[in-house]
This record gives structure tokens, sequence and C-alpha cells, in this order.
């Protein structure tokens, strides 16, 4: 019986979530006792690879193939279960991303597995084997018992914290029986931003809302997002006004982040964009309206012009930076 956990990377850069899902994975195999197995798929940095060892795996497998060097989820799901079931594994941990969302029930279809999404803190298992996800839409949290011997836990980033634990490891590279047939889509093009934080890993994330009053004013957002190392993001109605990217657009209908400091500056706090926003562990708001729904939610809160408070930040942020 192992852990095994699926290491995400992009372009060979393992993302700050999947260090989180294998020091998850390690202090789970510790309660457990058993170890740790880090599998990443298609990744073809020897270095990169070892330094997974540090945050915990015991083991790095690499599963290689021509037609597993971009994302496929079908694809990927049988690899990946491929190699589990080679390590006796029943414990499956996947980080809650965009990729993890549409391999994680895969997976568990294949492994005949019961499947936790959400989870946001570490398994109990002093009696049987219970997590603790969140639920309408992060307003709430549940505890589940899952009672199957195979067990996916999707993971949310951010929940739980990387840490360092162990040192490096020597990479396996392994061969697995994925084909072209079993491919099931085909990505015509991929388009990334370059040079910025991605949202769903970043600690700190500014964002505007309506009350910026027009994207010519966006460059105070970018300015103090710059100076405290943040993303950015935006509103619904920012994005659907087109003053903003849709990439960046937070809530439940765009992206559901868990930074460790919001600021939402001009952002009124309908309850659409709290579904995507309030699991952040601080929100700090911004806004001229002292009856603004976001105040309720928020950890602290400046009732004043935006237009007037963000350049006092900045210079603020500038000295502590010197």
């Amino acid at each position: 019986m192992s852990v095994i956990v699926f290491a995400e990377h992009n372009e060979n850069i393992f993302k700050k979530s999947s260090f989180e899902a294998i020091s998850y994975g390690k202090d789970l195999a510790d309660k457990l006792n058993t170890n740790c197995v880090a599998v990443a798929i298609g990744c073809s940095d020897t270095n990169a690879l070892s330094n997974l060892g540090k945050y915990g795996a015991s083991k790095v497998l690499n599963a290689t193939g021509n037609t597993l060097k971009v994302f496929e989820a079908a694809a990927f799901a049988k690899a990946f279960c491929e190699v589990a079931q080679s390590q006796s594994g029943n414990v499956v941990i996947i980080s809650n991303t965009y990729n993890g969302k549409s391999l994680a029930p895969r997976v568990a279809a294949r492994m005949n597995a019961s499947i936790v999404s959400g989870i946001v803190a570490m398994a109990d298992t002093t009696s049987g084997f219970s997590v603790k996800k969140s639920c309408f839409s992060n307003k709430a949290f549940t505890y589940v018992q899952m009672k199957e011997a195979n067990k996916v836990l999707a993971l949310v980033p951010n929940s739980y914290p990387a840490k360092e634990s162990g040192s490096s490891v020597t990479p396996e590279n392994v061969s697995v029986a994925v084909s072209d047939a079993d491919i099931k889509t085909i990505s015509k093009s991929i388009s990334t931003v370059k040079g910025k934080v991605p949202l769903t890993e970043a600690e700190v994330v500014v964002s505007g809302g309506r009350g910026m009053k027009g994207p010519e004013n966006w460059g105070m957002i970018e300015e103090l997002a710059e100076w405290l190392g943040a993303a950015t993001a935006c509103s619904k109605p920012v994005a659907d006004m087109d003053w903003r990217p849709h990439s960046e657009h937070v809530g439940q209908t765009g992206i559901t982040i868990k930074p460790n400091l919001y600021m939402a500056i001009g952002i009124s706090g309908a309850i659409q964009h709290l579904a995507g926003v309030g699991s952040s562990k601080v929100i700090c708001v911004i806004n001229k309206d002292p009856e603004a729904p976001f105040f309720k939610a928020a950890d602290y809160g400046i009732v004043g012009d935006a237009f007037e408070v963000l350049p006092q930040l900045i210079e603020r942020a500038k000295q502590l930076k010197a």
C-alpha cells in the first residue's frame, strides 16, 4: 500500500500546487505507516523530478512516451493508474487544478475508487478515513467518510502548505502502455500568459471592479500588485466589459482562488463573486460605499475612494520594499 501523488508540471516546471500535494501525501503516508510516491508524466527535466523528493516523496516515477507530451485527461489517467497499480497504490492525491479536475474522476473510475474533491485539510485516520471539504460555493464545510479501499483525494490548491521535509531522490523513468487510441481529445493550440503569477497559485491577489471606472485606471492595480508580488484579478462585469481579460475573472462563474491575501478594490461583493474568493485566508476591501456587502466578509476594510487610497498603499509598499 502506498500514497500516490500526481505531480503536475507545465513544460518541465512543477507547479506550487504539486509541491503542496506531495507534502500532503507525505504527511498522510506517515499517518498510514506507508510511503509517498510522486508520479509525473512526460517530464524531461531530471533535476526538476529529483527535487520532488525535497517535499517528501520517497520515490519519483516519470511515465514517458510520445503520446504523453501534452496533457490529455484520458491518456494521462491510463498512464497514471498503470504506474499507481505497479506501486500497490490505493490512496491517490491529485491537486484540484484545471487539469486535476478532469484527471481525478477518470482515475477514480479506473481504480473503482471513492473520490472526494475540494479537500481543504489533512484526512482523519483515527477512526476510519474521513476528509474535510468545502461545499455550497465555499460557504460551508462538510466531513465525508471514505469507505472504499481505493481512494482519490482532490486537494484544493493553497489549502495545505508545501514543506521541504526530505531530500532529492533519483527519479526513475517508466514506460506505460498508452497509444494514440487512448487519446480522446486533441489540443489544437495552447495559449498561456507569460511572466505573471498564475492566479490559482498566487498567495496575494489584487483585484478590481467597476469602481475603477475604466481600463485606463488599471495601472494603479498593476503597480500595487507588482510591489506586493501579487497576481491581478477582476470581477465579472469588468471582464464582460473587456476592461480586463477573462482569464482574470474570479468568482462563481470564473476562477476559484484561495490566496493568503485577497484585496478587493471597487468591488461591491455580490454573492457570485464571494463564491470564488470566500476561502481566502485574509480579505481586505476598499470601497467608498460603507454599505457594500463585501465589508461583511472582510477581515480588514477601508471606506474610501480607491483613487485616493491606492496611491497611499503603493507608496507604503514601496517604503516597505526599500
